[in-house]
């Protein structure tokens, strides 16, 4: 705990010290409501689909001590969810190396089809090793869906209530875990129980193309936020 305090301290840091954050200069403010980012359609949809995302993660971590328990392997508890951590930080990699085209919202829908996709092979209730393996490749295409919402919300919400939409994206991955969470832990006996990581995934991609208008934005609203004056950041327009 202590090395993962440390770590958190480090990477805070690095972000907080980074030439984007030491350049930014925030936006005139403009009247975000009583409702604030939740006055948006599209963002209140977003924020229902991303909650998918963290039912997923939530029933997964219950699944995976489900297969511990199963197989007699304490360490699969732990192992599953690396797998998915690992596969997350290889794509983040990936992702920030892209030259990415086409609209943010086609970006948004590419990324959580893929993530729905790569669950479904973990529905057949797989063995140790397979799930583990499996496991990795949702994890793939989780930071270019949460980054994508989160590029969605700097394009969408008004200047003034940004930091509130960011906190609510957050809490609303919050939630679906937690739902996550306790209906696996209901249903862990049952065989269908490895089908529920899949069952919110492919339930943030249906909500996300039901608000596919609603989550159009337009090509002033994509460059809003962005770090002009880091040629780095420049290179991935």
């Amino acid at each position: 705990m202590t090395v993962t305090a440390v770590l958190g301290l480090f990477g805070a840091n690095a972000v907080l010290s980074a030439a984007p954050s030491r350049q930014w200069q925030p936006e005139g403010t403009q009247a975000g409501g009583l409702l604030g980012p939740l006055q948006h359609g599209g963002l209140r949809l977003l924020f229902l689909a991303v909650s998918g995302v963290g039912f997923s993660l939530g029933a997964m971590n219950v699944w995976a001590v489900s297969i511990a328990d199963r197989h007699g392997m304490a360490l699969l508890s732990g192992v599953i969810p690396s797998a998915l951590s690992v596969g997350s930080l290889l794509g983040g990699i990936l992702y920030g190396r892209l030259r990415r085209h086409g609209p943010l919202g086609t970006q948004l829908r590419t990324a959580a089809l893929l993530f729905a996709l790569a669950w479904v092979p973990l529905a057949t209730c797989p063995g140790p090793i397979a799930a583990t393996a499996l496991t990795a490749l949702p994890g793939l295409f989780l930071t270019a869906l949460i980054t994508s919402a989160f590029l969605t919300v700097v394009a969408l919400a008004p200047a003034d209530t940004r930091t509130e939409a960011y906190a609510w994206l957050i809490a609303a991955v919050g939630t679906g875990q937690a739902a996550g969470t306790a209906l696996a832990g209901a249903l862990s006996t049952h065989p269908y129980a490895a089908a529920l990581p899949a069952a919110g995934a492919f339930t943030c991609l249906l909500v996300l193309l039901g608000a596919r208008r609603s989550l159009a934005v337009s090509a002033a609203a994509r460059r809003r936020g962005r770090h002009r004056r880091t040629p780095a950041h420049a290179a991935h327009r």
